[in-house]
């Protein structure tokens, strides 16, 4: 590293934890890239078996890191922590709203092979300074870095070196790094050594040199719509270290950027006035009894339903028209259960003088001994009934087998030998 890229990194506020296990103490200033080295040889000491500084030792570290009293970072302060083999650090730029306000960073160191924690505190008091913010501000996108190579001291030093070089500031400081897949960026694939890329910003007191504004000429531009790469004359002094994409460089000349001052809009009718911040009752409320509303809840529809009954069984069994109701629908129900047993007791064929005959000589269809004007609705459904109008003896059927047998062939013969016609059809319907 040569002598300018040292006197750069001099301003870069870099801190690495002692053995001390009292809290540490760093103070960065306003608009100056920050970083902190979480050293695993340093935290190796702190599990056991404790080794003498020289052992060899690789057990797996990772660390936690949480701005005290609260889950999480705060806003400008990163953590990158490749494998549990790496050292891990915390980076970021810290803004001119955090000076004068300590930031209490709570480090947690767990050994992933003995399960064993330590922890360390590291105060951060945000200093100050007359030269922030710098007007001129560039940033670099750097495609053959990853994040965690670029923090380290020397290669940093050599990319602002380089850049002093290129640009000739009198005051040059590293704002500010982001990877790339914090802006969108995709992991890049495991081959040829690919790396995600970085952003790298950089602040001076000087204007841009001719050479960071070559990639604004129409040329360059047009290169870069077709996505071929600008001819820079300077890209040379950073080519043997850094790829740089001049394409996605940005030039801020923060003195000419306008300020937007937004009003803030009136509340209309359906906005909720502000009323301040949430308060929380305190602890020392007294607890509600919520048994006599659970009894109300149970009693009133209870109630309801036990008057409901009551006039319902009123009306059923003390008033006259519920009683008779009640006596026509027991009525009915006792009468369809005697016919249905009737009917299943009636063991009688049906009567024959209902049944259609056929005559024995000419073939023709009888008609039913009673005409079609007899009422039906008077037969009786029990046939030992008796003494009812126009009720017919039922004829006794005679025994089936071999007598009846005899008589047919006793008849056809007396039909053969010319009997008369009337006594034909008497001795047919004695059969």
């Amino acid at each position: 590293m040569d002598s300018v890229g040292v006197l750069v990194w001099l301003s870069i506020v870099v801190t690495i934890l002692s053995r001390s296990h009292a809290d540490r103490n760093v103070y960065p200033s306003a608009g100056v890239l920050f970083v902190h080295v979480l050293e695993r040889e340093y935290f190796k000491g702190e599990f056991p078996p404790y080794l003498k500084p020289g052992d060899a030792s690789n057990d797996p570290i990772t660390f936690n890191t949480n701005l005290m009293g609260y889950p999480d970072r705060p806003g400008w302060l990163r953590y990158i922590q490749r494998t549990p083999h790496s050292d891990g650090v915390l980076y970021g730029s810290p803004t001119a709203e955090q000076v004068g306000k300590p930031t209490v960073i709570e480090i947690t160191a767990y050994n992933r092979r003995t399960f064993e924690t330590a922890r360390h505190n590291l105060i951060i008091n945000i200093m100050s300074t007359e030269e922030f913010p710098l007007p001129y501000q560039a940033e670099f996108f750097i495609k053959n870095m990853n994040v965690e190579e670029m923090l380290a001291s020397e290669v940093l030093g050599d990319f602002l070196g380089a850049v002093k070089n290129v640009w000739q500031p009198e005051r040059l400081n590293a704002i500010n790094i982001t990877s790339a897949l914090d802006r969108g960026g995709r992991v890049p694939l495991p081959i040829n050594d690919l790396k995600e890329g970085v952003y790298v910003m950089v602040g001076a007191d000087v204007p841009f040199s001719s050479c960071l504004r070559e990639v604004e000429t129409p040329q360059n531009q047009l290169r870069c719509s077709q996505e071929m790469e600008p001819v820079i004359s300077c890209d040379k002094k950073f080519r043997a270290q850094f790829h740089i994409d001049w394409c996605k460089i940005s030039l801020v000349d923060i003195t000419k950027v306008v300020p937007v001052h937004r009003e803030k809009p009136e509340p209309g009718t359906g906005i909720l006035p502000d009323i301040g911040e949430y308060k929380p009752p305190s602890e020392s409320l007294e607890s509600r009894d919520y048994f006599t509303d659970f009894l109300i809840t149970l009693a009133v529809p209870s109630a309801v339903a036990l008057v409901l009954l009551l006039v319902l069984g009123y009306s059923m069994c003390c008033r006259r028209e519920g009683v008779i109701q009640l006596v026509h629908h027991s009525s009915i129900q006792k009468s369809t259960k005697e016919l249905r047993s009737m009917s299943k007791n009636r063991e009688i064929s049906w009567p024959l003088s209902t049944l259609p005959v056929f005559h024995p000589v000419s073939g023709e269809v009888v008609p039913p001994i009673h005409p079609d004007s007899y009422e039906t609705t008077s037969m009786p459904l029990m046939q030992t009934q008796t003494n009812l109008q126009n009720q017919m003896q039922i004829p006794r059927q005679q025994p089936s087998g071999w007598l009846n047998v005899a008589r047919l062939i006793n008849l056809f013969f007396k039909i053969v030998n010319g009997i008369p016609e009337e006594r034909k059809v008497a001795e047919a319907l004695n059969l």
